[in-house]
């Protein structure tokens, strides 16, 4: 009895040992065959922020004929902090050959991962540190969405300008709120090219912006934009990933300017127009990069060249008259390089002129500025990292509160 009950202990520990062999073995037969990719989202299909990354990753995953499960896996609601390694490196065992992640937080993780399997290519939005990191397989994406959110502010600003038209508010009165994430770069960057491009055709317009502290909490973005809409401001935009504050301008009757895609389903009477990035882009640029066996850069900057910065329908049901015409020509001109959203002759910092600017494009402990950004007149943006470094406060913009 007991010869038998060894012998089925080797019978079973041998099929354990086949059966991972087996997997190990499929793993690396599907990442030879080609690409096997993966998506780790920070939240899910409920943050406007995450669904604009996995609608692009599926959009590009299924053009190449790849399969949900097999041949592409999207892991969600994975914080910023160990799980991201832990996740990246399950998507390493399942086969992937090149991984991506979403959240800025999640950097310092997919680093480790990318140092602990060299063969992977892990790809991260909105992070800062792969061009000093200096690592073959580990990459930073982002997109000029500031050209996207100043055509969107020109939207908002010619709202104004019809409200003024109409009688209901002054030129005085022509203040826009913003409801923000965290009070760097990344956010800085949004909410001033917002408010240049609704400057650009409004110019008494004003802003005030709060933050909440958090990518993503529906009752304070909700209560940060119902703050604002208290305080005086007659149209709000946003920098942070729930329907927040697009609900809040619903209820309020409040015009409102969305972030990462349309929202008119819940603000069919309030809803103007969205900025965002569309990654598909990049998901493309990479997978059809690693099967040619070509350089991945360390930081690769969609344009509205690769269709990679794009705005929404324009809700006409709310939109002023002629603000359709207004985008095209500032695209035609963005194109040409007629136009420069940081033009350092439309704005200025505690009353002067930008004439030169260390940027901290190197994100040292210290955050100290490193890099001349200011040339010919204008700050160049994404010219030297894809992540957003304008991190300036700018005159006619006042932040009630801060949260870093």
């Amino acid at each position: 009895m007991k010869t038998f009950k060894k012998i089925a202990v080797m019978i079973i520990a041998a099929a354990m040992v086949f059966g991972m062999f087996t997997a190990l073995g499929t793993a690396q037969t599907k990442a030879d065959e080609g690409i096997v990719a993966g998506l780790i989202c920070l939240h899910d299909e409920n943050s406007t922020y995450d669904l604009n990354f996995i609608n692009a990753f599926k959009e590009a995953c299924e053009a190449r004929g790849l399969v949900e499960g097999e041949t592409y896996y999207i892991s969600t609601n994975i914080p910023e902090g160990q799980e991201c390694y832990e996740e990246a490196m399950n998507m390493v065992d399942r086969g992937c050959n090149v991984v991506f992640a979403d959240s800025f937080g999640h950097e310092d993780y997919m680093i480790e991962a990318a140092k602990e399997a060299p063969e992977v290519h892990f790809c991260h939005a909105t992070g800062t540190k792969a061009h000093t990191e200096n690592l073959p397989n580990y990459h930073n994406a982002f997109a000029s969405i500031y050209e996207g959110r100043f055509m969107a502010g020109i939207a908002a600003g010619m709202k104004l300008n019809e409200m003024i038209a109409e009688g209901k508010i002054t030129e005085e009165e022509a203040k826009m709120g913003y409801v923000g994430a965290f009070t760097y770069a990344e956010v800085i960057s949004g909410y001033t090219s917002f408010f240049l491009g609704a400057r650009s055709v409004c110019p008494s317009a004003t802003m005030e912006v709060t933050f909440t502290g958090s990518w993503y909490d529906e009752t304070k973005e909700k209560e940060g934009a119902q703050m604002l809409i208290n305080d005086g401001c007659v149209l709000i935009s946003q920098h942070a990933d729930s329907m927040g504050a697009p609900t809040a301008c619903e209820a309020a009757g409040v015009p409102d300017v969305s972030y990462n895609g349309s929202t008119i389903a819940a603000a069919p009477n309030t809803y103007i127009i969205s900025s965002r990035i569309n990654w598909a882009p990049y998901y493309t640029f990479v997978m059809d990069s690693i099967e040619a066996g070509a350089e991945i850069p360390a930081d690769w900057t969609g344009t509205i060249e690769t269709e990679s910065v794009l705005l929404t329908d324009l809700n006409d049901a709310v939109a002023a008259e002629g603000t359709a015409e207004a985008i095209e020509e500032a695209k035609a001109k963005l194109l040409a390089g007629e136009l420069q959203v940081f033009d350092a002759s439309t704005f200025t910092v505690e009353g002067a002129a930008l004439e030169t600017y260390m940027a901290d494009v190197d994100t040292d402990p210290a955050y100290e500025g490193d890099t001349e950004v200011v040339i010919d007149g204008a700050f160049l943006e994404s010219n030297f990292r894809s992540a957003p470094y304008f991190d300036l406060q700018i005159d006619g913009i006042t932040l009630l509160d801060t949260a870093f």
